[in-house]
């Protein structure tokens, strides 16, 4: 059993004292740190390794709210969140940065166990990813976070990925659906090999291999035209040139 390194937030002292008790009659959770404020909870999110955040989102200074979109930057190496709030209005909010749970007080301790059996369930298959990647050889697939899954994509299998505000529409092969996922187009290209994946535009990246007729200033992946901007223009001209 996964034991999950936790912190909770939340200004009010009994809520918070609570979710500490809480977290520590729980086998896989590990406390390590309550805080009152979101901006204090911040700067030990930046020096520690936390899994999971209990947070309230009313607070001073820093909302939960507006914690969780910060620490979002910080993509697939982010903790998870679940919020703990009165205000039931807050549930859109919380799915648009992507929380893993919703807790509304009162709560008692089985809706407690209930949310922290996801953030279990969580970062035990994102253990088993990271070990799968790393037994198979490299460069063959990654896993996207996709609703509250995580999907294995083979790399052969993506024709093109596209940036929308929020999400990431995948495009593959196999599926004539897009599959959408809640990160960025930067955070994708990071995980994408670049001897697979060409970023060409500020909204694409495509699989170079996919790629079936080029013009000078778009690439055409089967029916699909793709506009090449200036500003990635020069390395696309590059990876012409050696077939050229």
């Amino acid at each position: 059993m996964s034991v999950i390194e936790c912190i909770a937030v939340d200004d009010e002292p009994l809520a918070l004292g609570l979710v500490c008790a809480f977290i520590e009659k729980t086998p896989f959770l590990s406390l390590a740190g309550r805080y009152s404020s979101a901006v204090e909870a911040l700067q030990v999110i930046h020096s520690k390794h936390i899994d999971v955040i209990f947070l309230d989102i009313q607070m001073p200074d820093l909302t939960g709210i507006e914690l969780a979109r910060v620490i979002e930057k910080a993509g697939t190496k982010a903790p998870r969140i679940i919020f703990t709030t009165a205000f039931n209005q807050y549930a859109l909010d919380g799915f648009r940065v992507d929380a893993l749970d919703y807790l509304l007080k009162p709560f008692n301790y089985e809706e407690f166990l209930r949310a922290a059996s996801k953030a279990q369930a969580y970062v035990e298959l994102l253990q088993k990813a990271s070990s799968a990647a790393s037994q198979e050889t490299k460069d063959e697939y990654l896993f996207l976070k996709v609703e509250y899954q995580l999907v294995r994509i083979a790399y052969d299998d993506i024709l093109y990925t596209e940036g929308l505000k929020d999400y990431v529409k995948v495009h593959l092969r196999s599926d004539p659906k897009p599959t959408l996922s809640l990160t960025s187009l930067k955070a994708l290209e990071e995980k994408l090999p670049a001897s697979k994946f060409m970023r060409v535009h500020r909204s694409f990246i495509v699989n170079l291999d996919k790629i079936s007729a080029v013009t000078r200033n778009t690439i055409q992946i089967g029916a699909v035209t793709i506009p090449v901007s200036d500003q990635y223009k020069e390395n696309f001209n590059q990876f012409l040139s050696k077939w050229m």
